[in-house]
């Protein structure tokens, strides 16, 4: 027998829920302060949104000082004193000469600079709404990860009540067989069920630590007593009812959608870029020096020039740079084109989800409504069954086929229940309207 891994009710009857307990919204909080998925897509952002004022700075002033200073040591050389004669310094001593500039360049015409802010912009966008889809996975991630820990709860409640209930077909039918009301076969086929499920039940129990880690990993906090998804849950369709009008919305919001378009704009910009190497550039420059120089041989021969000030204009152009324009072009287009790829592959992806994830939610109300229907006809079965067992009108194989056949529709229950309020998130997702709001309605939905 194989039990789906998605029931949050029990298979046997109901356990009680506990009084209290951390909430989605609780994992939500913290999945914020502590995702390191979250904090990696964060800090990514900036460092692409970075690339802005670097491609901008190519285009603003450049000023710099410079200052020298050499002094000469020995030699017979000569100074000129302030009066204008010529002192000998004799081959001892040390001249000093100091020269101090400073340099104001300003580009008036650089289009391959221009074309590269255009594209770091461009790029700022695209990581933006990177960031975003990463903020949207997570609300699904938190939620997924939330209800698989209570899957994995339930999961082992399931099989706590298989063997609570096959424990006690194995009893009763020991007892029977004192009293000469049952087969040793009845007591062997018993016992193997009892044995099999408490097999089941302790790598149900692995299978409960291994769901609480993985919430863990997304909150960075351990796990205490989760709120459950209660009984009563509003069966709403989506709004609005036409699948076309997802597939539209997603088309024009989904942020993966949007990151790889920016993408491909900021590819455009740089093949302008690099064809903008073959474009002449045009500066200005505007220089300031000053000279001066002092011996320590002759007292008071220091000598200073007068302040020079150069203004000008510098024409670059470019006709041969070895092949590296060329290359840079044909590069440019190649990762345009490869982006252009990217971008339908995620538009296709997005409108196929949208579609998908409409119809799920769609089917999942007419799917929880037949689920909850076969669950009360397995547990009338069941009833009847036992019953039929003790006046020995249903044999133990039929009793326990029962107890398996109820088992798996409530499972099969509570795989409806819970998939339906997580593909409607999963639809927002697709369609990139999915928000924190989301989230407090499922989390409204606990107890």
């Amino acid at each position: 027998m194989r039990l789906k891994l998605l029931p949050l009710l029990l298979c046997l009857g109901l356990m009680p829920l506990p009084g209290h307990g951390e909430d989605l919204m609780d994992a939500y909080h913290q999945a914020i302060a502590n995702d390191p998925v979250l904090s990696t897509a964060d800090a990514a952002r900036v460092v692409t949104a970075e690339n802005v004022p670097q491609a901008r700075a190519a285009l603003l002033p450049q000023l710099s000082v410079g200052l020298g200073l050499e002094q000469i040591h020995g030699g017979s050389g000569s100074v000129t004193s302030s009066g204008g004669n010529i002192v000998s310094t004799g081959s001892s001593g040390y001249t000093r000469e100091r020269d101090l500039s400073t340099t104001l360049n300003q580009p008036i015409i650089n289009l391959s600079a221009i074309a590269n802010l255009k594209a770091a912009r461009a790029s700022r966008d695209s990581g933006d709404e990177t960031y975003r889809a990463a903020l949207q996975n997570l609300y699904v991630r938190v939620c997924n990860a939330y209800f698989n820990v209570l899957v994995a709860q339930d999961t082992l409640d399931v099989y706590r009540s298989y063997e609570d209930a096959y424990k006690q077909e194995f009893t009763q039918s020991s007892v029977r067989l004192k009293n000469g009301l049952a087969t040793a076969s009845d007591v062997s086929q018993s016992q193997a069920y009892y044995l099999y499920i408490k097999s089941e039940r302790i790598t149900a129990q692995d299978a409960l630590k291994d769901a609480q880690r993985g919430l863990e990993q997304i909150t960075g906090k351990p796990i205490e007593a989760l709120k459950r998804l209660r009984e009563d849950l509003p069966m709403q369709a989506p709004e609005p009812a036409d699948a076309k009008a997802w597939v539209d919305a997603a088309m024009e919001s989904n942020p993966v959608i949007l990151a790889a378009r920016y993408a491909v704009t900021s590819d455009e910009h740089r093949v302008s870029a690099a064809r903008a190497g073959h474009l002449p550039t045009l500066n200005a420059s505007v220089q300031y020096g000053k000279f001066g120089s002092w011996s320590s041989a002759v007292p008071g021969a220091a000598a200073y020039g007068p302040g020079v000030t150069t203004i000008g204009l510098t024409l670059n152009v470019p006709i041969f740079s070895g092949g590296l324009t060329q290359s840079q072009v044909r590069q440019a287009i190649a990762q345009r084109d490869e982006d252009q790829g990217v971008l339908e592959t995620q538009r296709r992806q997005a409108a196929r989800n949208a579609d998908n994830y409409y119809n799920l939610v769609v089917d999942g109300i007419e799917q929880v409504d037949a689920a909850r229907t076969s669950v009360d006809a397995a547990r009338r079965s069941l009833t009847s069954m036992r019953a039929g067992y003790e006046i020995g009108t249903q044999s133990l194989t039929n009793v326990v086929f029962a107890i398996e056949q109820l088992a798996n529709v409530q499972s099969e229950y509570i795989v409806v229940r819970h998939q339906f309020i997580l593909n409607k998130l999963l639809l927002k997702q697709a369609a990139g309207s999915i928000g924190v709001s989301d989230l407090e309605d499922v989390n409204r939905l606990l107890q």
